[in-house]
């Protein structure tokens, strides 16, 4: 054996990411493959395996269609390409909605398959009960309230939240419900800057904004939506760069090289060696 081995770097876990309540910021964006994982990994203390993985890679309209088998999937490769991060995994519709054993054995499937860190549920009213019943069996679990994006059918379509004060009541409460049960932080998406800021204030433990406030525990964004990958963004996405631009010009370039038979060129062809 090689005395020059280095140790492993250690992977951030669901204490870590606790005790950074009212600390520095949680940086933490979504991943679905090993080579962005890879590049994300050292920016990132967290990446979300999101359900968003439906719109995004699927094509898919909404993330109702997601199912666990994706997940698991993209679980598996994000894992493969990051080191540092924790890696939380949503769990899809359908798939904890019903009794706390059922839940519980999906997240623990999750688990398993990927190696992953943690799972995520959104916090509707009946959920705390099954975060808390996970929790105990040795899954931590990450919250999601306010704008909850496997409610889409419901609500008719993706609208912020919090503004009534009859919503605002109940979003705080499943917030505080949400900790209580035992999550480890709790994604906060869509809701007014003021209601954001006081779940921060209400809950133990660190809250993750997403169209919510500076003032929450951290953010996160849909990584493709961060490198604008898209022709739109909502309006809580801050675009970093212009990759749908910059893989469209990529594009035509070689198309045309292609079309003018200047690709393949001499450096990019293998010839038989003289003699």
């Amino acid at each position: 054996m090689s005395s020059h081995r280095q140790d492993a770097v250690r992977r951030l876990a669901a204490p870590d990411i606790t005790g950074r309540k009212g600390g520095t910021p949680i940086v933490c964006l979504t991943a679905y493959t090993a080579p962005v994982a890879e590049m994300l990994d050292d920016a990132c203390d967290l990446l979300l395996v999101g359900d968003s993985v439906g719109m995004v890679v699927h094509g898919l309209p909404n993330t109702v269609g997601v199912t666990l088998e994706m997940m698991i999937l993209h679980g598996q490769a994000v894992m493969r390409g990051s080191k540092k991060a924790m890696v939380v995994v949503d769990m899809p519709f359908g798939s904890y909605e019903g009794a706390p054993e059922e839940a519980y054995a999906n997240a623990a499937r999750i688990m398993k398959e990927t190696g992953a860190q943690a799972v995520k549920v959104e916090s509707g009213p009946t959920v705390a009960e099954t975060v808390a019943y996970m929790v105990k069996r040795g899954i931590p679990v990450m919250g999601h309230v306010g704008l909850r994006p496997q409610a889409v059918l419901v609500d008719g379509a993706f609208k912020a939240k919090g503004k009534a004060r009859d919503e605002r009541e109940r979003i705080l409460e499943e917030a505080r419900m949400t900790a209580d049960a035992g999550a480890f932080a709790i994604v906060v998406e869509g809701v007014a800057e003021g209601l954001a800021r006081e779940i921060t204030e209400q809950v133990s433990v660190p809250t993750i904004g997403i169209g919510a406030s500076a003032g929450c525990d951290g953010q996160i964004l849909v990584t493709d939506d961060m490198l604008g990958l898209f022709d739109w963004t909502p309006k809580f996405v801050r675009r970093y760069a212009d990759l749908r631009g910059e893989i469209t010009r990529a594009a035509q370039g070689y198309a045309e090289d292609v079309r003018a038979r200047r690709f393949p060129g001499p450096a990019e062809i293998y010839f038989a060696k003289a003699g």
